[in-house]
């Protein structure tokens, strides 16, 4: 903190090359994380007074809401040669945000070969393959022999700075395996490549989801892997990198989604914050008006015992509680495919049976507690009862409201929070003032 606080009162009091000399040793994800803390106005000051020794691989490092901002406040020229010197995926990523005319003002001063890469990685959706693929690999025929193929490498001179793998294509430029650096530099340079290669290359299709790319590495404990296209052609190729940080992205989304927070980070401004989660505090209006309704219908029940108003909450947040741990599991199971078809009822019967031990477990405590508390063996046995009811709708509806959304087409981590309290606060507030209101009257 003490490195931010100088860079920006350097930069409030003009005194750019002093900012510059401060942040001039840090690596490019550290000087990432001076950026964002920065105010916007000072990020683009600061980029422009380090001036050409800028690391232009910081622009990969910052979050997406800054490297835009970031993006928009340089001049396109000095873009353009920062797209230069950055991988194609990171490289459309970094101009993808930007308005056409800007976008195609930079691709124009490109060499052919790169901009033809960048366009081949924005003409993909976000978030498949082809959008996190790299456009420069190494590719060469079966028939090539060692020593041609370490030949190729030393005397070429647009081949990617650092690959770990060499694919074998055929003339139409299909996947015919590949061949790790180790193995062909092991090798003798009389060998063919046919005979060393690993025929067995797992391969990903560029429209392919990156959440499912990135599950297709964790299950083959894969490094790299080819890209290809609708004709099986190869274009690219998916680094362990680059999966990672879809792992993190994917991640850090489910958390916030579970929250109704939706995506967002702390460099976004308060009105990019406020709307989205306007809406879902919106929709949970509704669902707790609907609660209160439900308490409203016993009123003269609540009016009778006091003791009623004192116990509702218990009954309400256990549910919402032990929902949530369900949900919770339900979700990430969903999203990482380990709930099919083939184990959900094992899974749902398995949650049945937690809902219903754990109800019995707290209607024995909360009875004792109740009892103890009001002196009414009565109300004992009716919080018990309210409980055990509750927390068995909770895993049901943890488990079930998931799998329903996602039959639906509906994201699951977004949409299940709300419907799971909804369900958890209706049943327990009927089921312990409707039990209290037929058996404490």
């Amino acid at each position: 903190m003490d490195l931010i606080r100088s860079v920006a009162d350097a930069l409030h009091n003009h005194e750019d090359a002093v900012a510059a000399d401060l942040v001039k040793d840090l690596k490019a994800p550290d000087l990432a994380d001076v950026i964002e803390l920065l105010e916007p106005d000072d990020r683009i000051i600061l980029i422009e007074a380090i001036g050409p020794s800028f690391d232009f691989e910081v622009l990969s490092e910052l979050d997406e809401s800054v490297r835009d901002q970031v993006s928009e406040g340089l001049p396109n020229e000095l873009l353009a040669k920062a797209i230069t010197q950055l991988e194609t995926d990171d490289a459309a990523y970094v101009i993808e945000s930007l308005q056409e005319s800007d976008k195609q003002e930079i691709l124009a001063q490109l060499p052919s070969s790169e901009r033809q890469a960048i366009e081949r990685n924005l003409e993909y959706p976000e978030e498949t393959a082809g959008r996190i693929m790299q456009a420069d690999f190494v590719a060469v025929p079966p028939f090539w022999t060692v020593g041609s193929v370490v030949d190729h490498m030393r005397e070429s001179d647009d081949l990617p700075d650092y690959f770990s793998e060499i694919f074998v294509v055929d003339p139409t430029f299909h996947v015919l395996g590949a061949l790790d650096l180790s193995r062909l530099l092991r090798t003798k340079r009389d060998v063919t490549v046919s005979e060393i290669m690993n025929p067995d290359r797992h391969v990903v299709l560029a429209t392919e989801g990156q959440e499912e790319v990135a599950r297709q590495f964790q299950r083959y404990d894969l490094m790299s892997a080819p890209v290809v296209d609708a004709s099986n052609r190869l274009v690219g190729v998916v680094t362990v990198d680059d999966v990672v940080e879809v792992i993190q992205d994917e991640a850090d989304f489910e958390i916030k989604a579970l929250a109704g927070v939706g995506d967002e980070s702390l460099s976004d401004t308060v009105v990019e914050v406020a709307k989205p989660r306007f809406w879902w505090l919106f929709v949970n209006l509704f669902t707790a008006l609907l609660a209160s309704a439900v308490i409203g219908l016993f009123g003269a029940t609540i009016e009778k015992m006091v003791a009623l108003a004192v116990l509702m909450p218990i009954v309400a947040s256990m549910g919402g509680n032990a929902g949530t741990q369900t949900m919770t599991v339900t979700v990430r199971a969903l999203a990482t495919r380990e709930l099919t078809a083939a184990n959900v009822a094992r899974v749902v019967i398995r949650e049945t049976a937690v809902g219903l031990l754990n109800g019995v477990a707290f209607a024995i405590l909360m009875g004792l507690i109740a009892y103890f508390w009001f002196q009414s063996t009565p109300l004992g046995l009716v919080i018990g009862a309210a409980m055990i009811i509750n927390l068995l709708a909770a895993a049901l509806a943890g488990i079930f409201i998931p799998l329903l959304l996602n039959r639906m087409k509906f994201d699951p981590a977004v949409s299940s929070t709300v419907f799971v309290t909804t369900v958890t606060d209706v049943v327990g507030f009927f089921a312990f003032l409707g039990l209290a209101a037929v058996w404490l009257r």
